[in-house]
């Protein structure tokens, strides 16, 4: 079994200015490469975390796809994150997983954000995504998504990683840190939460303290409050499994129908 080497990217964001976010990354990819086989971007790492969902929707042919489908090949890493997305009159707050084969698959987070009005600007998604990459079977979900367990339960242990790509501020931050340990103790898996940070175009602060957590809560790594870094660890799929195996609790987890 591979061991994963995966990294965060703690960033700020140029507020709804893709160009600029694009370019950025690219150069902080490039010096990834042959060191990470996954790197994490925040929720809506091109524009922000912005309402302005019709002017900067995309495509599945547009400039951020083609980007990233770009870098996994170049840079030879799977990159998730997600970006502002349009199919037909509705727009998404899109996941992304982007492989070197070419492949990406996407999750339209489930959760928006109602103190914030998302519901208004976006459609709210009906599935989850698990991809596998590496021997690793890979859940990701978006901000909001992190403080419904029901949504984010490892049945059967169906996922090794659970993945939140978000832009938390910093007023509820100690939510944060608290539910990744959570989510991960109670799913007995490792959970990876990229923050940005910076102040947005709507005045929020982010102080990042993004994460990587074990399936036990214990931190592996974590971002400085405030700084933009590149957060790394790398796990272990045997260590994972050999746990589960000693500690099965899931085999006593409720079974349940979640309904849409």
């Amino acid at each position: 079994m591979e061991n994963l080497r995966v990294s965060l990217l703690q960033t700020d964001i140029f507020w709804e200015n893709k160009a600029g976010n694009l370019y950025k990354q690219d150069a902080t990819l490039s010096a990834l490469a042959g060191k990470a086989d996954l790197v994490i971007l925040p929720e809506m790492f091109t524009t922000g975390f912005s309402m302005n969902a019709v002017t900067l929707a995309e495509n599945e042919e547009g400039e951020t796809i083609a980007a990233l489908k770009k870098w996994a090949g170049m840079y030879d890493m799977a990159i998730a994150g997600s970006f502002i997305a349009r199919e037909g009159k509705d727009c998404y707050n899109r996941g992304f997983l982007a492989l070197p084969s070419g492949d990406i698959c996407f999750y339209d987070k489930r959760h928006l954000f109602r103190m914030g009005d998302e519901g208004r600007f976006f459609t709210e998604g009906k599935q989850r995504l698990i991809v596998e990459y590496k021997g690793w079977k890979i859940c990701l979900l978006v901000c909001y998504d992190l403080r419904f367990p029901v949504w984010c339960r490892n049945r059967d242990n169906e996922y090794d990683l659970l993945i939140f790509v978000a832009s938390w501020p910093q007023s509820r931050i100690h939510t944060w840190r608290s539910l990744l340990v959570a989510r991960a103790i109670e799913n007995a898996a490792y959970v990876c939460g990229v923050n940005r940070v910076g102040t947005d175009g709507a005045s929020l602060i982010y102080s990042g303290e993004s994460l990587i957590v074990d399936e036990k809560g214990y931190i592996l790594a974590e971002g400085e409050p405030g700084i933009e870094q590149i957060v790394s660890a790398e796990l272990d799929l045997t260590h994972l499994h050999r746990f589960r195996e000693k500690f099965p609790v899931w085999k006593d987890a409720d079974d349940f129908t979640i309904k849409l």
